[in-house]
């Protein structure tokens, strides 16, 4: 990506972060590491059931609130 004009050092760009987090998550399944399909509908269909798995996993687990939400014991007593 290039500097937007008159830009100096670094900016974060917005929800950029978003995009990236979601992507390592389905690259986490190792079919969709490495291009091993012929057809992009194949890839296709691979990153759809990561996504899938992904999803109901999130549903299915037993905790309400995701391990980077939850506040400390001593946090709760404060």
């Amino acid at each position: 990506m290039t500097k937007r004009p008159g830009q100096t050092g670094f900016k974060v760009l917005a929800r950029r972060w978003i995009v990236e987090r979601s992507l390592s998550w389905l690259m986490n399944a190792r079919r969709n590491v490495i291009d091993y399909e012929r057809l992009p509908q194949h890839s296709e269909a691979h990153l759809t059931w990561a996504a899938i798995t992904l999803m109901t996993r999130r549903l299915t687990r037993k905790t309400s609130t995701p391990a980077w939400n939850r506040r400390s014991a001593s946090a709760k007593a404060a």
